[in-house]
């Protein structure tokens, strides 16, 4: 089983990362066309940013996990820097200044920022051991950094991301051992500041309130979540199949992209999206078992926060989609179009199945040594 565990996880990966490329097809072509004047210009985009992210895969599962931990403060450093530098150069784009631009590519350093925090929080932890327990000598070192990255996020502004970061960062401290009331208090004061700053954005204040109003009179959120609600609904159990979406002939903004699960949902049905889901909590689980494994706490805390970040960026993405959740920037992962989320999470899957591989050899070597 630990042999086949991280076949298995390339597997389920690789499902994801191929439906994917059919539903940007679809979602994108009618788009493509009228703007490109080619059906397929978005999805080759997509295709090039696919292979990118499977060279990373590969490039990450054979880099030493261990070689982060020597250099986290230099690589959350180089970070902090990227958010900085982004804040000041990066061009606006729908009012917010998340992108660096490198002619052929840009790069979005808030993605970059989620695994290099946890890296950096993984060693942190593992090194003071009991010390994070007591709020001066330990818990505050951590709070540090994750209130210097999140802020740095949130004045791009990148609101959701900021607060996912902040989610993964406190679980993170909570399975590393810190105490409860530490995190509960740290998070109630963060909620009342953060609920502040949200409001002083007007492009994050605008969704908020929208999302609150559409509670309080039935209504549903924007025109997105309108159309996406009617994708949903109208592929019922099974789905009008691959490749049939009406809601891909503009009637759903941007379909390709953040709201490509009410596309899966119409052509697969609830069936269809509840199978993706389960693919999700099956990668989720599965880097659980590996975090288990590792052969240090390091290995054991990075593995579970890049395996939680996977699937609560799905489960954040699809609850957006039928409105339970204010409209936010966050990608279903593997399967949305975009350049660095897909990349980076692929990096997570290839630092995961490093750590696998890492456990399997040291367990290996110690029943050689048993015998």
């Amino acid at each position: 089983m630990k042999k086949n565990i991280s076949k298995i996880l390339l597997l389920l990966v690789s499902l994801l990362i191929i439906l994917g490329m059919g539903l940007v097809l679809t979602a994108s072509s009618t788009y493509s066309q009228l703007k490109f004047d080619s059906v397929y210009h978005l999805f080759n985009s997509h295709l090039v940013r696919v292979l990118m992210a499977f060279f990373a895969l590969i490039i990450f599962a054979k880099i030493p996990y261990t070689f982060y931990k020597k250099h986290t403060k230099k690589i959350i450093s180089v970070v902090v820097f990227l958010l900085l530098f982004t804040f000041i150069v990066a061009t606006r784009v729908k009012g917010a200044s998340r992108w660096l631009n490198f002619y052929l590519f840009s790069v979005q350093p808030s993605e970059i920022a989620k695994i290099a925090l946890l890296m950096h929080l993984s060693y942190m932890i593992e090194k003071k051991e009991d010390l994070i327990k007591d709020f001066k000598k330990g818990y505050v070192f951590l709070l540090f950094w994750i209130l210097l990255v999140s802020a740095l996020v949130l004045i791009q502004p990148n609101v959701s991301t900021s607060i996912i970061i902040i989610v993964l960062s406190f679980t993170l401290l909570y399975v590393g051992g810190a105490r409860f009331k530490h995190i509960i208090s740290t998070i109630g004061i963060l909620v009342i500041v953060g609920g502040a700053v949200i409001m002083i954005f007007p492009h994050s204040r605008e969704r908020v309130l929208s999302f609150f109003n559409a509670l309080l009179n039935g209504t549903d959120i924007n025109i997105q979540v309108t159309q996406a609600k009617i994708g949903l609904g109208s592929g019922g159990w099974l789905g009008v199949g691959l490749g049939k979406s009406g809601q891909a002939d503009l009637f759903l903004p941007e379909a390709y992209g953040d709201f490509i699960f009410s596309v899966l949902g119409e052509q697969l049905g609830f069936i269809g999206s509840f199978f993706v889901l389960s693919i999700y909590m099956m990668i989720f689980l599965i880097g659980i078992y590996i975090a288990k494994n590792a052969v240090d706490d390091f290995g054991q805390l990075l593995a579970f926060g890049l395996a939680f970040n996977i699937v609560i960026s799905a489960f954040i993405n699809a609850s957006v989609v039928i409105g339970l959740l204010p409209t936010t920037g966050i990608t279903l992962p593997f399967i949305s179009y975009g350049g660095t989320s897909i990349t980076f999470m692929c990096a997570s899957i290839g630092i995961i199945l490093n750590i696998s591989k890492h456990s399997i050899r040291k367990n290996l070597i110690r029943k050689k040594e048993l015998y």
